[in-house]
């Protein structure tokens, strides 16, 4: 992602573009991001050094901020919600005087990790003490129960698909009566008026 000076950029899952991330209730998955300014002599973009400060800012669907909070040139967050639903993740830099050295371009790598590749199992078997056999039912549980949440997922995604389409289609409806009644009250209206201008008229 290539973003101006004061440029703020929020990144959604599977885009290039602004645009939301689906997550899951409680936990969300990690991400990982790193930064390269952009180099005038080499007319590349090279890592940025440490010094430059990046703003993490998380929304859940409510539009309610789970996570703000400031970081390095390259870093990991994680955030908690409550609520299921598509997140926002925007990231800007919050630093003037690297954009400017820079020539004002700053790109941003961004990495959400998803499921079971959240966990370093290498890490967890060595803390543990798992054999090879244990390591792979772990996570072979791992993989079910993430299964088992994105099935909780679809099944809260289709509930809200349902409510919203009964929803729609009860407006519908009382649209469709509404304008019935009108269409009714108009005829009646138009009817009484032309009798009168008749009877003005001396026609009937």
């Amino acid at each position: 992602v290539g973003s101006e000076r004061g440029h703020r950029g929020c990144r959604g899952d599977g885009g290039s573009g602004p645009g939301p991330t689906p997550c899951p209730p409680r936990r969300c998955p990690p991400g990982n991001y790193r930064t390269q300014l952009w180099d005038k002599q080499s007319e590349s973009f090279l890592p940025s050094t440490p010094g430059l400060g990046m703003h993490v800012e998380v929304k859940d669907p409510d539009g309610k901020v789970v996570l703000s909070r400031q970081y390095g040139s390259e870093g990991r967050f994680t955030f908690t919600s409550h609520t299921p639903g598509e997140h926002q993740i925007c990231l800007h830099s919050n630093s003037t005087r690297m954009a400017l050295f820079a020539g004002g371009k700053l790109r941003v790598h961004l990495d959400i990790q998803v499921g079971e590749h959240t966990n370093n199992y290498p890490e967890i078997a060595a803390k543990d003490k798992l054999t090879e056999l244990q390591l792979r039912a772990r996570q072979l549980l791992d993989q079910v129960e993430q299964i088992q949440k994105e099935q909780n997922y679809q099944r809260y995604r289709e509930e809200r698909f349902r409510m919203t389409s009964e929803s729609t289609n009860q407006r519908v409806l009382w649209w469709s009566i509404a304008q019935t009644i009108i269409l009714i009250l108009t005829g009646i209206w138009q009817m009484r008026h032309l009798k009168s201008f008749f009877e003005a008229k001396k026609l009937v």
